[in-house]
């Protein structure tokens, strides 16, 4: 595997969740795999969980790990081609890139959305320069459009915990003070299509993922009838995605907070279980009973986020 950032990287699904369940049974069972081979975490925004599972996943398999912030203690560099750079950033990613591939085996890479420009971040423009100029294998740590490593430790907890054959998932939008990519969102959405569930997403009306993502997906816009019998409630803010109006792109247009998840709402689902990607802002997101309940699965699936990570580490790592 020469790039993680779509479902379709991972190959069949039934493989990837019977390789994620081995790797969590023996978390150090194919150490010798990254003997003498370096991980490089890029990061251009903030990270809790993507850190430390993928650090720590890196480590299960063996590897030395060099993590770089961008925005703390590196030059600060620049993304566009063709520029006069007469401004505050000193170095250029076309240089940048191919250095750092010099001085490891694996790069991830964390690169948000700005939300200002549609085109530019869904077309990856940081992301595809990491995989056309490193000379090394690239995986997705987060980006503008996309966060794989997080829809993949979902899709196991899901296999987890889930009481029935076909769970019914569900995907909730949730009001939030401050505009959110839809990396998230869309990663989920690619993934449960892929999955044997019974898929739906819910949000207000101009809230609409882009149609690659959504897929099957049943989009239902009454969040009580989209709740109704589901067994998982995987709850997330986005900001506009700017499908029905492009001007709209990465506003807040909605701040409805009769969508934020509390008791009420859980008890319209079948027993459901909680879930979110975290961090989460309670009381906006989600109040303090349903996150703090018994039927809230968000820790077991951050855990998850390890998983994942060693999967794909380790498929790439058999690749070299």
């Amino acid at each position: 595997m020469k790039s993680f950032i779509n479902v379709s990287d991972i190959g069949p699904l039934d493989k990837a969740m019977a390789e994620a369940f081995e790797i969590k049974n023996d978390r150090y069972k194919y150490q010798h795999l990254g003997k003498n081979k370096t991980l490089m975490m890029i990061f251009f925004n903030n990270s809790l969980r993507t850190r430390l599972s993928t650090q720590k996943a890196a480590m299960n398999l063996g590897m030395n790990v060099i993590v770089l912030d961008v925005n703390a203690g590196a030059w600060k560099l620049e993304t566009e081609r063709g520029v006069i750079m007469d401004g505050d950033k000193s170095e250029h990613l076309l240089e940048a890139i191919p250095v750092m591939g010099c001085y490891c085996d694996i790069i991830g890479v964390r690169s948000f959305a700005g939300l200002t420009d549609r085109d530019y971040d869904y077309a990856e423009t940081v992301l595809n320069q990491f995989i056309k100029y490193s000379g090394k294998p690239v995986f997705a740590m987060e980006t503008a459009t996309v966060h794989p490593l997080q829809a993949f430790a979902d899709l196991i907890t899901i296999e987890e915990y889930k009481t029935v054959k076909r769970p019914k998932v569900v995907l909730t939008w949730a009001p939030h003070c401050r505009a959110l990519p839809q990396a998230v969102p869309n990663s989920f959405a690619q993934w449960m299509n892929a999955a044997d569930v019974d898929f739906v997403i819910t949000h207000p009306e101009g809230y609409e993922l882009d149609p690659k993502f959504v897929g099957n997906a049943r989009v239902e816009y009454d969040q009580k009838k989209a709740f109704e019998g589901a067994d998982f409630i995987y709850a997330k803010n986005w900001s506009n995605p700017g499908v029905t109006n492009l001007a709209d792109y990465g506003k807040i247009t909605s701040k409805d907070m009769s969508w934020t998840v509390d008791t009420e709402h859980m008890s319209w689902t079948n027993n459901g279980k909680f879930m979110h990607c975290l961090p989460v802002r309670r009381g906006l997101i989600v109040t303090d009973d349903v996150i703090e309940s018994a039927n809230s699965i968000v820790i077991p699936e951050a855990a998850n986020r390890e998983i994942s990570c060693s999967v794909v580490i380790k498929r790439m790592l058999e690749a070299l």
